[in-house]
């Protein structure tokens, strides 16, 4: 079951950090919503604990939206 973590606005989206534990540990995925739709991204790597996941998955998709790569 995903976690969801504290929310963010950048710019005109807002940034969600979502959490899960697997058999590997803790991953994250983050939320990039403008209005009423988002885009999921997952990422690769494994976690110890869901802040850790929740931190790097804010950090991405905080770069994604200010590097504009969700052309």
């Amino acid at each position: 079951m995903l976690e969801k973590q504290n929310a963010e606005r950048v710019g005109n989206y807002v940034v969600t950090p979502l959490t899960r534990t697997t058999d590997a540990g803790v991953t994250a995925s983050v939320s990039i919503r403008r209005g009423v739709y988002d885009r999921i991204f997952r990422f690769i790597p494994a976690f110890a604990c869901h802040a850790q996941a929740a931190q790097y998955a804010l950090a991405q998709g905080r770069s994604m939206v200010l590097q504009n790569q969700l052309s």
